[in-house]
């Protein structure tokens, strides 16, 4: 199933980069995921072959139609007539994914042994953007058991800066 969900997913952002409207399409599929998320029942509905197939079409028009470009309805439409609500999720997951990548975008999680300051954030986000030569969305998070320092996870990568790294690189010196 999430391989389904990100071949639609792949499909659409192909599109959105033929219509030359990436930004538009990711905000109206996260507008769509904030109402599946807020209600659930919905995104079940959508799904349930027991209700009329015309039904469900009618609904995803009166929810979304005029909100969100006629494209992305109609990939609403598609995935409820091939059954393929429950791949919705995924799709948007990998529509983000290929879009953070074509906009050089990285999600960055940034742990440190003490809460950092906002301009703290913001010299560190500015340091890592020209490292990793695009925009940066951090998130942050505090594990004291750091001692000190930040490890910083990156594209798969994790830059360990953290004063315990440091210590066991001393000690496994010590131990030679």
């Amino acid at each position: 199933m999430s391989e389904i969900g990100k071949e639609y997913g792949t499909a659409l952002f192909m599109v959105a980069c033929e219509d030359n409207e990436k930004r538009q399409y990711a905000d109206a599929l996260e507008c769509v995921r904030r109402v599946f998320e807020e209600q659930p029942e919905y995104e079940q509905f959508l799904s349930s072959p027991s209700i009329p197939l015309r039904e469900r079409m009618d609904a995803i028009e009166q929810a979304f139609g005029g909100r969100v470009p006629e494209r992305v309805l109609c990939y609403l439409m598609l995935l409820c007539e091939k059954g393929r609500m429950d791949s919705f999720m995924r799709s948007v997951d990998e529509y983000n994914a290929l879009y953070d990548a074509s906009e050089r975008i990285s999600d960055v999680k940034v742990t440190s042994a003490v809460p950092l300051t906002e301009a703290e954030k913001q010299k560190l986000e500015r340091k890592l953007e020209a490292v990793l030569g695009g925009t940066v969305n951090a998130a942050y998070a505090v594990d004291e058991s750091l001692l000190g320092g930040l490890m910083v996870e990156a594209d798969g990568k994790i830059m360990d800066g953290s004063l315990r790294r440091r210590l066991r690189e001393i000690k496994d010196v010590m131990n030679i």
